[in-house]
């Protein structure tokens, strides 16, 4: 346990410099005003990253012994990584957060599925879904989750990762900071994404039943974590995107528990985008109306091209975040979304993946996305993510970022 603590703390000041630094206060900054519709200039991040092909020196091998430390381990030597190759607008919290321990009995049903892997080191996989929600049946096996908050471990992480650094820099108990609602998402796993489109169009009434309760499902989880005081209202990141806001409530709750209304809810229906327009309505904005509108703060989307659809999702309420994934048209988007709403948009992976970057033509991808955003005054942040790799050539990632960040600081 000793080395242990040698290995932490060093991290810890290095990480320290990150977080007391000039440039995480600017950068906070930058993404506060993005999401508060009062943007500087563009923010730009990275997120899902192909760790397995970028330990360049040991730099992200872990040293730790006891499993708990070894998660503090990797946040720290991932912050103070990105930090060095490929900071971009990176924010990192003033503190240490030691998420509460928390457990579910799960809802009835459970996923089926073979798996292929193409990269024993990778954790992207190859999936084939078998249907478990085929029956009717099979649909009353579904049942609300039991949520349940292990204080007694917590407070044992707590207590041993502030005796090794409280006195380096503050250790914050973090909870459920975004709530993600995705049961379509769910539903393309339990059923598998071929019999899930075949029944929207043969079972309509049996979809709706089984995304009505799924809904349900999750206002009652959410429901447990605001009775259980489990949510937060400081999110460390948005899925990948900017999260810091002045438009959610700021306030020290003092024993006052957290409610749906304090944080960003975050909703998706990726599958979707194989469905028209009235389809995604009905089967998933209808329902995401009526549950993720209830939160303070709404993002919507993920890699489901929105950019003609922006009428139908601006119908949430609290919409303030859309997703402009990589197979959207970024100007069609853009001129739709104007000053409403951020603009969170996908340049794509693949320009990663590959040998050597094209660095031109990353430029113009780049340059497109900043001239869309200048002529509609959109707020924007710009998020390289699903990298699934880089060809093991790591340093792509690290030249996507500088190019695309001088592109920017000149927006």
């Amino acid at each position: 346990m000793m080395e242990d603590v040698k290995i932490l703390r060093k991290l810890a000041y290095e990480y320290t410099q990150i977080a007391n630094s000039d440039r995480n206060a600017e950068n906070i900054k930058l993404h506060k005003a993005v999401n508060d519709l009062r943007q500087i200039r563009p923010v730009v991040l990275l997120d899902e990253l192909p760790w397995n092909e970028m330990n360049i020196n040991n730099e992200l091998t872990l040293q730790c012994t006891d499993e708990y430390l070894r998660t503090v381990e990797w946040f720290l030597r991932t912050s103070i990584f990105r930090n060095k190759y490929f900071p971009a607008d990176m924010v990192v919290p003033g503190y240490i957060p030691v998420r509460k321990v928390i457990n579910s009995t799960g809802i009835g049903i459970t996923i089926d599925e073979d798996i292929l892997h193409t990269d024993k080191d990778n954790n992207i996989v190859s999936h084939m879904y078998k249907d478990v929600l085929q029956t009717e049946e099979d649909f009353e096996k579904i049942h609300n989750p039991v949520i349940t908050y292990d204080k007694e471990e917590t407070l044992r992480r707590y207590n041993m990762v502030g005796e090794i650094l409280g006195d380096i820099l503050p250790v914050r108990l973090t909870g459920i900071n975004v709530f993600y609602m995705s049961p379509w998402d769910d539903i393309a796993r339990y059923r598998g994404v071929t019999n899930m489109l075949i029944d929207l169009i043969d079972r309509p009434e049996f979809m709706h039943k089984i995304a009505k309760k799924l809904f349900e499902t999750e206002l009652s989880r959410l429901e447990q974590y605001e009775e259980l005081g489990l949510l937060d209202e400081n999110p460390i990141s948005l899925h990948g995107t900017a999260a810091h806001t002045d438009d959610l409530p700021s306030k020290d709750f003092n024993g006052e528990k957290a409610t749906r209304k304090d944080i960003w809810g975050r909703g998706m229906a990726q599958i979707f985008a194989h469905v028209s327009k009235e389809m995604h309505y009905e089967f998933d904005i209808s329902y995401m109306i009526q549950t993720l509108g209830q939160f303070g703060l709404v993002y919507y989307g993920c890699c489901e091209p929105l950019d003609k659809r922006i009428d139908i999702v601006s119908k949430i309420p609290n919409l303030r975040k859309i997703s402009i994934s990589t197979w959207a048209d970024v100007n069609i988007a853009a001129e739709a979304i104007g000053t409403k709403y951020v603009m969170s948009v996908k340049p794509n992976p693949s320009a990663v993946a590959v040998s050597q970057l094209d660095k031109e033509t990353l430029k113009k991808e780049i340059e497109n996305i900043l001239d869309a955003c200048r002529k509609n005054n959109c707020s924007c942040d710009i998020v390289l993510k699903d990298i699934s790799t880089s060809c093991k050539h790591p340093e792509n990632i690290f030249e996507w970022e500088k190019v695309v960040m001088d592109i920017v600081r000149n927006y």
